[in-house]
Order: structure tokens, then sequence, then C-alpha cells
């Protein structure tokens, strides 16, 4: 099993640090369309989603049903936001 070493190494954690940056940078412009809390469920979602898909790509780690069934239903609740949701703001 692969194992996270944190920030010990210089190339991989300044990458972080950008791509912190950069997030940050793209939810602060998506603020100017959509109002704060669904922006922030929409961009935890999304962070759920791809933390579990690396961890099951690169770390190996196994994603038994109840985990699988529970990021479906968060990928359904950011569909169903976008689509029915009168507060997103389209």
């Amino acid at each position: 099993m692969v194992k996270s070493e944190g920030f010990t190494k210089l190339v991989p954690s300044i990458l972080v640090f950008i791509f912190y940056a950069i997030s940050f940078y793209l939810l602060s412009q998506v603020l100017k369309t959509i109002p704060l809390g669904i922006a922030y469920a929409i961009w935890s979602g999304i962070g759920i989603i791809l933390t579990a898909c690396i961890g099951f790509f690169v770390f190996r780690q196994s994603l038994d049903l109840p985990a699988v069934i529970g990021i479906v239903m968060i990928i359904d609740g950011v569909i169903v936001m976008n689509v029915f949701s009168k507060s997103v703001g389209h």
C-alpha cells in the first residue's frame, strides 16, 4: 500500500499550495454568480469525490458498498442543486 509522505517532499508540497491557491481563486469567481452555501456545497462534494478517487487509484484504498453509495448520493445532490434549485442563480 502506498502511503502519504505528508509535506516531506518539496515539489509535491509546492504543487499542493499552488493548487489550493487556484482552487480558492476559482471559488471566489464562482461566488460572483452562485450563493455561498450552494457554491461551498458543490465545492465540498467535488473535493470529497476527488479525494475518494485519489485514495482508490493512487493509494489503493478500497471503497465498500456504503462508501460508493455515499459518493453517488453526493453526485446526485450536486445534480439536484444545479438542475432544480432556484438558489443557484441560473
